[in-house]
């Protein structure tokens, strides 16, 4: 055989070979293609307890808090204003300059003096008829006018001493020693801070709920506890700008972190609900305006509409749609399709 016969031989063996190989391909048969089972973890539906609560701004005032100042100008003669000093009611504060007003009432103490012995023999004349009644009645009510005085005098004298209308802490002090001073200068402030105000607003549709005596809870940046207070008053009308209602709670201090002007974050609950059906956030699917979850059932995932309601940090309350002891899937809620088989890897 030649050799380019034994290629022409070569070649039609290959091809037949290749053909054979084809049709066994096609005889081959085929099973139908499996739909892998997918696992996932779920949530079985139990009643249970939720507060109803808002959460809004708030800021911590001290109790009681005024300005000091003077009622009457005059020279500070006597300084007793340490800051940050806590002080008792009454304390003196501050002395102004009085040394005129003193002279003024010891004037009109001698005047009182004389008006009276001049009444006594007045009287003695008036008896014997040698006064008229009306120049006995002119002295007196030159006695009356004097003790008038005297009265007026004495208020101004006190005037000069400013003192703490209540129990509190001092603020910083504005003058000094020696300093003539006027109503229009403060001296300092003085604070109420063995408890304090909590002043929050809340919207006008929760303003019906807020009751005296109501507990609130809030917590303040940089303090890890959290804190109680309770309502003892609101505004008698709604805000007209803001549609809200002022309210003003009362706490108790003694913690460093209490302290007026600090932000505070209000927490008020407004009512609760025993057997509420609550499931976790993450397997509430959004569909538009709809929300779905997946049912596990029988095996299979079913797809179902739910009403929500109140939301708190990890669970969303279900109004409809399920019931108690419905098993919700909570993972690989984009992998599933309606129908599709699963597994239960976790059960909580």
């Amino acid at each position: 055989m030649t050799k380019n016969s034994y290629q022409v031989v070569l070649g039609l063996a290959l091809i037949v070979w290749t053909i054979a190989c084809k049709n066994s391909k096609k005889e081959t048969p085929q099973g139908p293609r499996q739909t892998p089972v997918l696992s996932v973890e779920a949530f079985v539906v139990k009643p249970s307890t939720l507060s109803s609560t808002i959460e809004v701004p708030g800021s911590l005032l001290p109790f009681e808090e005024t300005e000091i100042r003077p009622e009457i100008s005059g020279r500070i003669v006597q300084l007793n204003v340490q800051e940050g000093l806590q002080v008792s009611k009454g304390s003196l504060l501050v002395k102004l300059f009085d040394g005129d007003l003193q002279a003024q009432l010891r004037k009109l103490q001698v005047q009182l003096q004389i008006a009276e012995k001049t009444v006594e023999r007045q009287k003695q004349l008036l008896d014997i008829g040698g006064i008229s009644q009306q120049e006995f009645d002119l002295s007196e009510l030159q006695i009356n006018n004097l003790k008038a005085d005297i009265e007026l005098v004495r208020v101004n004298i006190a005037k000069t001493e400013i003192r703490a209308p209540f129990d509190g802490r001092l603020g910083l002090k504005n003058i000094s020693m020696g300093a003539y001073i006027s109503p229009t200068n403060i001296i300092t402030t003085i604070s109420q801070v063995n408890k304090l105000k909590l002043q929050f607003t809340v919207p006008e549709k929760y303003g019906s709920v807020v009751q005296r005596g109501q507990s609130v809870q809030f917590m303040l940046d940089g303090s890890p506890k959290t804190y109680d207070a309770s309502v003892i008053a609101t505004e008698s009308a709604i805000e007209e700008n803001t549609r809200s209602l002022a309210v003003r709670a009362v706490v108790s201090a003694g913690d460093r972190y209490l302290v007026p002007g600090a932000f505070a974050k209000v927490k008020m609950i407004l009512g609760r609900q025993e057997d509420a059906l609550m499931i976790p956030t993450e397997s509430v699917i959004p569909q538009g305006r709809k929300k779905q979850v997946i049912l596990y059932k029988d095996g299979k995932a079913l797809f179902t509409d739910i009403t929500t309601g109140i939301r708190d940090s990890s669970n969303i309350q279900v109004l409809s749609g399920i019931n108690t002891n419905d098993t919700v899937i909570t993972t690989g809620l984009l992998f599933l399709r309606p129908g599709a088989e699963v597994k239960l890897s976790k059960l909580r």
